[in-house]
């Protein structure tokens, strides 16, 4: 069992920054496609940002040019760096492998984005 736990978030005007991370009970990131999620309200969770094995990343086109995701396979530590963040950025993210597994899911971090 993986327990991965967000954190980071927080309230923060538009055109603001902050820095989510993810820190994951062991070493996952290494073995797996590692994405960034995120659920508005009223809304489905998306997948907004993966990195790969390899180190490839992708982005949703909501977010690109904005976010970068990274991680530290020696930390078990994913990160998620917003910037020029906009109220329509207001979610809870989330962090899981790719595709998401149900019993990876976390609580979340919740992002403010205030206009």
């Amino acid at each position: 069992q993986v327990q991965l736990v967000e954190s980071g978030g927080g309230l923060v005007q538009a055109g603001g920054s902050l820095r989510l991370s993810c820190a994951a009970s062991r070493s996952i990131f290494s073995i797996n496609t590692m994405g960034w999620y995120r659920r508005a309200p009223g809304k489905q969770r998306e997948l907004v940002a993966l990195i790969t094995t390899g180190g490839s990343t992708n982005y949703a086109d909501s977010v690109k040019g904005r976010f970068t995701i990274s991680r530290e396979n020696t930390k078990n530590t994913l990160y998620l760096q917003m910037n020029s963040l906009k109220p329509e950025d207001t979610a809870v993210y989330y962090c899981n492998v790719i595709p998401g597994l149900n019993a990876y899911w976390g609580q979340g971090t919740q992002v403010t984005v205030s206009s």
